[in-house]
């Protein structure tokens, strides 16, 4: 009997095998109905008997085999299987077991009527495993894409969340380290909460900036005249509240006005100068140099410490990437979620400009911000 037309009547038969597997994938199926157990199963089925009585050349077989010809919808039967799955609870590992469960339920109560294996049965068998395999990858995809929206939507509430909270413990920090407020005492205090708060801000901003992106929202930018030496006066303040003991300085030459997103600026010279202090010898300063030109600015934020390696170089401006400390960076306050570079390469394209790094043992690491004057 051909594979397809003994899925199709035994369809009840399968479907009850595949009821009672489901049943075993605890805790997500605990209480789950027998219909969301069920979920897309007949239409998956379905699907696959479609696809085994599709007509196929010799090449398109080949390339199948190899996984080269499989077009991953997003709109099947498996697909949206995938994504429920994840929202009732499923872990991946779930998933996957109920394809295997599937493919040896067929393939077990099937073989029975077999009488003899002939070239059509072989065939049958081929493109059985194959569109059971494409079924899969496309309930992966759809569950991976249902599992990240997820995560991203949490760190978007949960950023949200704690804004309230660090502004109330910011303003506490700022009132105890008032002189004449309190103690020796509760002015240290108070200069370790200004501390804290501003490297949690810090790390709440670029997860903000991180989940909508993720989330499909685009970068917000609202350019208006501006001069960069507000910019970085800003942006030093910013980051010597994180790291007090790092000496900060700045050089400009030229004139460094133009359009800008003041807001968006400052927030990527506060990320380079607090990974630039993060990573620098302990007898070294940190330092931003400006050169304002015709059409452009140039600025750089310089550290000297261990040299990045060129392979890292490359990743250095993806999300959630950290380098790792040298034994005399061991210990030191990490100010950073793998975010900080990533968000300021995406406000700095956001500009019409560019951002790159180089590192050597002899000119240290330099962060290079290109910035066009006027609004392309």
């Amino acid at each position: 009997m051909k594979l397809s037309r003994f899925i199709t009547e035994h369809m009840e038969e399968i479907l009850n095998e595949w009821d009672a597997f489901a049943q075993t994938l605890l805790p997500a199926a605990a209480d789950m109905s027998s219909r969301a157990l069920r979920d897309h199963a007949r239409q998956i089925l379905q699907e696959l008997t479609v696809d085994i009585d599709t007509k196929q050349s010799a090449l398109e077989q080949t390339e199948k085999s190899k996984g080269m010809a499989m077009d991953v919808s997003d709109d099947s039967a498996a697909a949206t299987h995938g994504e429920l799955r994840h929202l009732s609870g499923f872990s991946l590992l779930q998933l996957t077991s109920e394809y295997r469960a599937l493919r040896a339920t067929v393939l077990r109560l099937w073989l029975p009527h077999v009488t003899q294996i002939t070239e059509i049965t072989t065939r049958d068998m081929v493109r059985f495993n194959e569109a059971i395999d494409q079924g899969l990858a496309e309930s992966v995809v759809t569950y991976s894409e249902s599992n990240v929206r997820t995560r991203d939507t949490f760190l978007a509430i949960l950023g949200h969340d704690l804004r309230s909270p660090l502004a109330a413990m910011a303003m506490a920090g700022h009132y105890l380290a008032l002189p004449g407020v309190g103690t020796e005492a509760t002015l240290r205090v108070g200069s370790r909460v200004k501390r804290s708060a501003a490297t949690m801000t810090a790390m709440v901003n670029d997860m903000l900036e991180y989940a909508r992106g993720q989330l499909g929202g685009e970068m917000p930018i609202a350019f208006e005249q501006a001069d960069l030496q507000d910019i970085f006066q800003a942006s030093l303040h910013d980051a010597r509240a994180v790291h007090p003991e790092c000496p900060f300085e700045l050089s400009t030459t030229g004139d460094l006005s133009g359009s800008f997103d003041s807001v968006r600026l400052q927030q990527v010279f506060t990320n380079l100068l607090n990974n630039a202090a993060q990573y620098r010898g302990k007898e070294h300063p940190v330092t931003i140099l400006a050169e304002g030109k015709a059409d452009t600015v140039t600025i750089q934020v310089k550290n000297f410490g261990p040299a990045i390696p060129p392979e890292s170089l490359q990743t250095i401006f993806q999300p959630l990437v950290q380098l790792s400390v040298e034994d005399e960076q061991v210990g030191r306050p990490s100010t950073s979620l793998g975010l900080g570079l990533f968000i300021a390469r995406e406000i700095t394209l956001a500009h019409g400009g560019t951002i790159s790094a180089t590192s050597d043992e002899t000119n240290g690491t330099v962060m290079t911000v290109q910035l066009p004057r006027a609004r392309s």
